[in-house]
């Protein structure tokens, strides 16, 4: 299973180190950055994909609850608070955990714990689409109508039976998205849908009309189809 890949909302420094110090002794947790307010951290959220955030509540410009409220689909939230009293607001917006300071390493591993559980759940789980961030918005796309995908630069173009996306993420972060029975990397910038091919040689594959080549670390891909 690959890791989960975290950021941490908090603005005392002390309390995101902690954090920090604890994200750094799991194996399975990978920490992305640390925001100090819910504004930076709301930018970095429409162009990176996320697993998890650890929220703390009081925050400057924006709070950390209706912070949660403005994210239309929001990654696994575990709380971070000196204050019980919003603990039932939390769960109402599906916080996975609700850590109240000072927390010990070994609550903070059994909330990790949970998120974990559920990601093995999630992916264990039939599932034939994926969201992407196209434009400030979350885009859902089904894997069934996905012809390629070609890397430009610091975005992705993904191209289907109805449609053209752009989205700013890398050729490596959507592949590990994609199901590894259905999309294969032909080419250092192009993934493209098995179901859709209509021919190919030793050089290059054919969908719906357009010539995509095959990079010359590839040909056993091919091969093995």
């Amino acid at each position: 299973m690959s890791k989960i890949k975290c950021i941490i909302i908090e603005d005392e420094p002390l309390a995101a180190k902690v954090l920090s110090d604890y994200i750094s002794e799991v194996p399975f947790l990978e920490l992305q950055k640390v925001f100090k307010d819910a504004m930076l951290a709301s930018e970095f959220l429409l162009h990176q994909h996320i697993d998890l955030m650890f929220l703390d509540i009081h925050l400057p410009k924006l709070k950390g609850m209706a912070f949660l409220k403005t994210l239309s689909n929001p990654p696994a939230v575990i709380v971070t608070t000196a204050y019980h009293q919003y603990a039932i607001e939390g769960f109402n917006l599906n916080v996975t955990d609700y850590l109240l300071k000072p927390f010990e390493f070994e609550r903070f591993l059994t909330a990790v714990n949970k998120v974990r559980a559920a990601q093995k759940t999630t992916s264990n789980e039939v599932r034939d689409f994926i969201f992407v961030n196209v434009q400030k918005r979350k885009v859902r796309i089904p894997f069934s109508e996905i012809l390629y995908i070609e890397s430009q630069r610091e975005y992705i173009k993904i191209v289907t039976t109805r449609n053209e996306y752009l989205s700013k993420m890398s050729t490596n972060e959507i592949e590990e998205m994609l199901p590894t029975d259905i999309f294969k990397r032909i080419h250092r910038s192009f993934i493209i849908s098995v179901n859709k091919i209509e021919s190919y040689n030793a050089e290059m594959i054919e969908i719906n009309g357009i010539s995509i080549p095959i990079g010359r670390g590839y040909k056993d891909v091919i091969d093995k189809l």
